[in-house]
């Protein structure tokens, strides 16, 4: 009880804190993927309904949720709310329909969905199918020295979950075919199916634009774009909205970057490719909060890691703070 009275405190002298906020008329733009049953051991980062739960009870009651057009909108011209806030969702995963969307319509939030159109229907992207396959991996070590890829102990479900993100960090930027065909061999060799429901189907993602919330691009197959030649780079883009487009009957006006580090995962030639391919904004994962004077074709976004209450309020107002 002491301890949870010692939050209760903490968390109103944040959220004090909190409503000083807005004088510079930011936005802070917030990054989900997943919103899980459970606590998933493979990807501890991920939050769960539990958790997704009481982090849109703060952000509905100490924070001005806007759609992203609205936000963008209003920030342009200097008329955002105090502690402006967009909550987006990168890939397309079925539990953002499953899980998130009943979550968000009960604290009456909206949200953007940027949707890798070519997973959808039972896809698997790259990623999940190297999670997946440690998941299920039985033996006590994995030696992938034959494809340069290092050796792992897999005996507990924290080694599984560490080795998946070793290895996904270490070809996450060769070229696409070449990822692929990793991802291939380790699938092939080590797990006999995979889940064929991870992504959202057609009709779940018409739920979730009838439930009036943005959809966006992500490409087709989430490559990293620096790395992707330009004709193949720009089939991804256009396939990926004329898809989206067709299948919602509604123009798609929001891009997220794959990955989405600047310099890094695309460069300034591929910011001129989503606006020539007629987006009116598109963000990145660049860490920070966006105000007027932001590049609302690189528009930063965060994602609010914590696992309490406090700590979660508390990183809140460390980005809003650390953002000229």
């Amino acid at each position: 009880m002491k301890m949870q009275s010692l939050l209760l405190h903490g968390l109103k002298h944040v959220a004090t804190v909190a409503s000083g906020l807005g004088e510079q008329k930011k936005l802070f733009i917030l990054i989900y993927h997943r919103v899980f049953d459970e606590p998933d051991f493979m990807q501890p980062g991920e939050v769960d309904k539990k958790n997704f739960t009481w982090q849109m009870g703060l952000i509905e009651k100490y924070f001005n949720v806007l759609s992203l057009p609205d936000a963008i909108e209003r920030m342009e011209k200097g008329m955002l709310p105090p502690r402006a806030v967009c909550i987006t969702f990168d890939d397309g995963y079925a539990d953002n329909y499953l899980n998130a969307l009943p979550i968000l319509k009960k604290k009456q939030l909206t949200a953007t969905f940027f949707i890798a159109s070519g997973y959808l229907n039972g896809g698997i992207m790259w990623n999940d199918s190297i999670i997946e396959t440690l998941r299920n991996y039985t033996g006590k070590q994995l030696d992938l020295s034959d494809i340069n890829l290092g050796h792992y102990s897999t005996r507990t479900n924290k080694e599984k979950s560490q080795a998946a993100s070793k290895i996904i960090q270490k070809i996450k930027h060769l070229t696409p075919q070449k990822r692929q065909s990793i991802t291939d061999y380790l699938c092939d060799t080590y797990i006999n199916n995979l889940p064929d429901d991870l992504m959202l189907t057609n009709e779940q993602l018409l739920m979730l634009h009838q439930s009036n919330m943005e959809i966006g691009g992500h490409t087709v197959t989430h490559p990293i774009m620096s790395k992707t030649p330009f004709v193949q780079l720009q089939q991804e883009i256009t396939n990926n909205k004329q898809t989206l487009e067709s299948l919602l009957n509604t123009p798609i006006h929001f891009f997220a970057y794959p990955n989405g580090k600047p310099g890094q995962d695309y460069f300034p030639e591929q910011v001129q490719l989503i606006k020539d391919n007629g987006f009116k904004a598109a963000v990145s994962t660049q860490w920070g909060v966006a105000n007027h004077k932001s590049d609302i074709f690189q528009l930063p976004r965060f994602t609010p890691w914590d696992l309490s209450p406090v700590k979660f309020m508390i990183r809140m107002i460390y980005m809003y703070l650390r953002t000229n």
